[in-house]
């Protein structure tokens, strides 16, 4: 279904309602934003959790599945009796580690990211006012 409101290649439940457009934001708006170093900040900021956390997490599930595959007779070493051994707990700890990275993330995100790009979202559409 089609209205006059909508926009080519957008369904209509993602076009703003009649009277509710949102503001056209210039291209050289976006240009000066990119350039900005509050963007800049922003950049480093997600940088500087997302490539740390990334590069220790797959070091940490590559020397799981290289122990897996070379280290077999520690990986088979009981813990908890006979039905559990090293390696069901460091695979429980990929699932563990997988859960406490999101958190850390949306934390990050909520308390270091989410204010950088509030304000820059706020500049961008007031200047577009």
């Amino acid at each position: 279904m089609s209205d006059q409101n909508s926009q080519p290649g957008v369904p209509a439940e993602h076009t703003p309602p009649a009277g509710h457009s949102k503001p056209r934001i210039s291209e050289q708006a976006f240009i000066e934003v990119q350039n900005s170093e509050e963007f800049g900040e922003l950049r480093r900021t997600f940088r500087g959790f997302a490539f740390p956390m990334t590069i220790a997490f797959l070091v940490w599930y590559f020397a799981y599945v290289l122990a897996s595959v070379f280290a077999r007779d520690f990986m088979s070493t009981p813990m908890f009796g006979d039905y559990f051994n090293v390696g069901h707990f460091l695979g429980l700890m990929q699932f563990l580690t997988t859960f406490l990275i999101t958190w850390l993330y949306i934390r990050h995100a909520n308390t270091k990211l989410d204010p950088i790009a509030r304000r820059i979202r706020e500049r961008l559409e007031g200047a577009a006012k």
